[in-house]
C-alpha cells in the first residue's frame, strides 16, 4: 500500500518572509503555523508555539536553523521542533516545500496537525466588578 501524496497549498513566495524572520499562516482550526526563513533562504514551518510556556515562535530570532523563543529564550530547531539540551519539548513541524521561488505546505496537515492546542493563558486573572 503506497502512501497518498501531499495536497500542497500555496502560502507565498521566499521573499514575503523576511531573512532571519518569519510569516503566520491562520488556519482555521487551531494555532497559526510560523513559517521561517533563514540566511540561507531555506524555508521551515513550526506551530506558532514554544513546547515551554507556549511563546509565539513567529516573534523571536531566527539563527542558522534555529528559532530563540521570544519569552524565555529557549532554542528550537527549525528542522524538527525540537528544544535545544538542556530543555526538553518539542513543537509540531509541518512539512514545506519551495518550488520556482514559491512557498507550499500540506494542506492536510494544515488542516489537521496539532489543531487542539491552545495558547496558555498569563496568570491568574479577575474580572473586577464595578459598583453601581
Amino acid at each position: 500500500m503506497s502512501t497518498p501524496q501531499p495536497e500542497w497549498t500555496l502560502i507565498c513566495r521566499v521573499e514575503d518572509i523576511p531573512v532571519l524572520g518569519s510569516r503566520r499562516v491562520a488556519r482555521a482550526q487551531g494555532l497559526d503555523v510560523a513559517v521561517f526563513r533563514n540566511t540561507e533562504d531555506e524555508v521551515f514551518a513550526l506551530l506558532d508555539r514554544c513546547p515551554h510556556k507556549g511563546g509565539p515562535l513567529s516573534q523571536g530570532i531566527v539563527f542558522g536553523r534555529s528559532v530563540a523563543c521570544p519569552l524565555h529564550n529557549w532554542t528550537i530547531g527549525l528542522c524538527d521542533g525540537q528544544a535545544a539540551a538542556p530543555d526538553e519539548g518539542c513543537t509540531p513541524r509541518f512539512n514545506v516545500k519551495v518550488e520556482a521561488g514559491e512557498v507550499w505546505l500540506d494542506a492536510h496537515e494544515l488542516a489537521t496537525q496539532a489543531t487542539d492546542q491552545t495558547r496558555p493563558i498569563a496568570g491568574p486573572a479577575r474580572r473586577c466588578s464595578q459598583a453601581a
